[in-house]
């Protein structure tokens, strides 16, 4: 008996750019090795955008503390690090901010770019508290992926008085799975894979699962030997880009398709030729 494939995805979109996926039925096992995988690449694996670093008119380091305004360096650069955008070029860019006045400033005070998206613009970056004052900031923007720490970027090269910050490139929040038990045939120990999935709105939850499935099988094609590194592309990233565009089909159509492959592959088979029994004629001499 072979190892079968599970025949039905059911996404269920909620609020707050969450959703519940509901992969089955998956084989004795299998729920948990797709449901730890997916989970893995998921949190590390997918790119996003995040704010890299930012420079403040007047500010040499993160420990200085800014006239007629309510938060020091650190307390704004936290802020910052909330701050969920998208995107749409290749190379850093650069978002400028200036406010002047008696109010909270807030991420939908930085400066319109057409290739940056700010997903969460009520996000606040500081309290000013007096109407004469101002405040100029220069954010750059990146992609990448998971999580990076200052250390890591220890080598780039930085104008003085630009603070770095740590960056949250991931657009997935939180990633959970749980498995039931489900019956096909007289099997009651087949696997239901429901993964609930959270994003910062940057990302939709079945987008994030595609290229997470896209990244797996990329892996697992060079393990098999079936694509060796020269046929890679030279920008895999590129290829993932809005919802997979190198896809022929959907997670859905995909799993679908295999599960009847397989199912006409394996009844396709022929009878095993039963062997003759008796004593073997002897030659005559």
């Amino acid at each position: 008996m072979s190892i079968s494939l599970p025949t039905k995805i059911d996404i269920k979109n909620g609020k707050n750019n969450k959703a519940q996926i509901i992969i089955e039925p998956c084989y004795p096992g299998y729920g948990v090795t797709l449901g730890n995988s997916l989970r893995r690449v998921l949190l590390s694996s997918i790119e996003g955008t995040a704010i890299t670093a930012f420079k403040i008119k007047g500010v040499q380091h993160e420990f200085s503390h800014l006239p007629n305004i309510k938060e020091d360096a650190i307390e704004i650069m936290l802020n910052l690090k909330s701050i969920r955008l998208k995107s749409y070029s290749s190379e850093p860019l650069i978002l400028n901010l200036k406010v002047k006045g008696e109010k909270l400033v807030t991420a939908k005070d930085i400066e319109k770019n057409a290739q940056v998206e700010i997903i969460n613009g009520d996000q606040p970056i500081c309290t000013m508290t007096d109407k004469n004052t101002e405040l100029e900031m220069e954010l750059t923007v990146a992609k990448g992926h998971g999580y990076v720490t200052v250390e890591e970027r220890e080598k780039e090269k930085v104008d003085l008085g630009t603070i770095m910050i740590d960056a949250i490139y991931t657009p997935v929040i939180n990633v959970g799975f749980d498995i039931e038990n489900v019956r096909v045939g007289e099997r009651t120990d087949y696997e239901r894979l429901i993964l609930n999935i959270e994003t910062d709105g940057s990302l939709p939850p079945e987008d994030a699962l595609q290229r997470a499935s896209t990244i797996l099988v990329r892996q697992f094609l060079f393990v098999s030997g079936e694509q060796s590194v020269e046929n890679q592309s030279a920008e895999p990233e590129a290829e993932l880009k809005d919802g997979v565009e190198d896809s022929a089909v959907s997670i859905k159509q995909a799993t679908v398709a295999e599960a009847a492959v397989e199912q006409k592959g394996s009844s396709a088979k022929a009878e095993p030729a039963t062997k003759k029994r008796g004593r073997p004629k002897k030659d005559d001499k």
